[in-house]
């Protein structure tokens, strides 16, 4: 069954030319495409919709201040079990712990600048993408 899911290329992803290396890997997965891109620097009232979940949170305004940070990339994914896929295909928070192959594990280089977000549920990325791509929803 085909999904969507929501990846956004965080800002240290642009600063260090990485777009294209993320991108590719997405593409060269047999059976996703990309349906939407878009790179703009992130408004505070978007940062807000997508993390509500972590408001009080120690880790909230510092990760406020570093994805508005500069710009971004937001993309949806489609394809069969993308949301599972995209999730492995980032690797864990931790680059240490992330896998070689796995974005994070080749070029991450501490957590809270953590290269990509990915929708970690359909329910998740239906919410997402109306946030970042209404036109979609």
């Amino acid at each position: 069954m085909s999904q969507r899911t929501l990846v956004l290329l965080k800002p240290d992803t642009v600063r260090r030319g990485l777009i294209g290396e993320v991108v590719g890997r997405i593409e060269r997965k047999a059976g996703w495409s990309i349906t939407a891109l878009e790179l703009r620097t992130l408004d505070r009232g978007t940062l807000e919709q997508h993390y509500a979940e972590h408001v009080g949170r120690p880790f909230y305004e510092p990760l406020m201040d570093f994805m508005a940070s500069g710009p971004a990339v937001a993309l949806v994914v489609e394809g069969e079990r993308v949301v599972e896929g995209v999730r492995a295909l980032a690797g864990p928070t931790d680059p240490i712990a992330a896998a070689p192959g796995s974005i994070r594990g080749d070029f991450g280089t501490i957590v809270r600048e953590n290269l990509i977000h990915a929708s970690d549920s359909e329910e998740s990325a239906e919410r997402e993408i109306k946030i970042f791509f209404p036109g979609l929803a």
